[in-house]
């Protein structure tokens, strides 16, 4: 018998330590402390005095905070993010780079799992954040799907900068690419899938597409013009962003009411504490949820003007992208331009609906046009008349 318990003594002692560890680490992750080796991004660091940290590591650091912000667009999707990373140097296998951008260390938080009665939470961390929490969390909703955009998934080169963007005209499918064999050299077409006949030659869709570009192109020597008359279109419909500040506050008092209700609940023991822990902790996540997309509305109606600019500037450089073969900025652009996919046909251009600060170029330039033909409307009055064809507040991420 004692011959048992000093073999037994040995692994209850291991069994203490380990317990002591685990307890440890999970005090120092409530404390805000990051234990064990750091992220792609950070690089583990002592002070002098001992104390153990993680740092930002460059330019990884700088690279997986563009790729957080691509994926807030929602134009591309992880693995062509990933892609264009690895070109900017990062070095992350696919694995890898899903965790990261999964994880919300990069906004400053740390996560601290579950535990007996204790509830999964994330508390604030020590380490200096990468991005921004509403940054972090508009990606997860683009991760998840509830943030979606009718951009293009594919990421195509010359001869076809087009595929992924456009639909057929004869059964609404997305198109593709590819190139034929003649007697004497090869063809590059845009065509359907399967069943469908459909195809048009990739030089003359694209043509075409240039051609109708130009509309939206804004007269450089008037540019200062555009942003006002946008800049006073936007002030005219400000008040749909109140309304959505409105709504979200709203939401965010129906959400607090559910936590109290639910408190009232457990009191008069109609639930348990569990349920109420669990209710607490999904209300408690919407409410912070909201808190965060309220704070983002208002940064976005902050420095409208340099942003007007900065979209006039970019859209002046647009046939400059498209013509040179600088695809990836010019497909960002033409996203954010046609946030619908667009039909291409022998006879002509057709879209669903066009970004309306474009749409409004679009029509000073026409107006423009048509007062060198003896059209007494002034460029003054511009704004007064699209200030009532329903503009949305919109500042593109041109």
């Amino acid at each position: 018998m004692m011959l048992a318990f000093y073999l037994a003594a040995p692994e209850v002692e291991n069994d203490r330590r380990a317990l002591n560890t685990f307890h440890g680490m999970r005090r120092a992750r409530k404390e805000g402390r990051y234990m064990g080796i750091a992220p792609i991004g950070y690089i583990n660091r002592v002070k002098e005095d001992g104390t153990k940290y993680i740092a930002f590591d460059q330019p990884e650091a700088y690279i997986l905070k563009w790729a957080f912000e691509e994926l807030s667009k929602g134009i591309f999707n992880t693995e062509q993010v990933l892609h264009m990373a690895k070109e900017k140097g990062l070095k992350a296998g696919k694995n890898h780079f899903w965790r990261a951008i999964r994880n919300p260390l990069y906004c400053g938080k740390i996560e601290v799992p579950k535990y007996k009665d204790e509830e999964h939470t994330l508390v604030r961390g020590q380490h200096e954040a990468l991005i921004s929490e509403s940054l972090f969390y508009k990606v997860q909703d683009v991760l998840d799907g509830r943030s979606r955009k009718y951009l293009p998934k594919a990421l195509s080169a010359k001869p076809f900068p087009l595929r992924g963007f456009f639909i057929c005209p004869d059964c609404g499918k997305i198109l593709t690419g590819s190139i034929s064999k003649g007697r004497h050299k090869y063809y590059p077409y845009y065509h359907c899938s399967a069943g469908c006949r459909y195809r048009i030659n990739s030089e003359t869709a694209n043509e075409i597409f240039i051609q109708n570009l130009k509309k939206y192109v804004p007269i450089p020597e008037i540019k200062n013009i555009y942003a006002n008359v946008i800049g006073d279109c936007y002030r005219e419909q400000i008040k749909d962003v109140l309304e959505e500040k409105n709504k979200i506050i709203s939401q965010i008092k129906d959400y607090e009411t559910r936590i109290s209700n639910a408190r009232d609940l457990l009191a008069t023991k109609q639930i348990d504490a569990s349920d109420y822990r669990e209710m607490k902790s999904d209300y408690g996540e919407m409410v912070r949820r909201l808190e965060l997309k309220l704070s983002g509305i208002d940064d976005e109606n902050k420095d409208i003007e340099e942003l007007l600019k900065t979209g006039v500037e970019n859209l002046m450089k647009l046939n400059e992208y498209y013509e040179n073969g600088n695809w990836i900025e010019s497909r960002d652009l033409l996203g954010s331009i046609f946030p619908e996919n667009f039909t291409i046909s022998e006879n002509g251009f057709r879209t669903a609906r066009v970004n309306e600060v474009v749409h409004l170029i679009y029509s000073i330039n026409r107006l423009i046009g048509l007062n060198k033909k003896g059209t007494k409307k002034k460029i003054s009055s511009l704004s007064q008349l699209v200030a009532g064809t329903g503009l949305e507040p919109v500042t593109f991420g041109l």
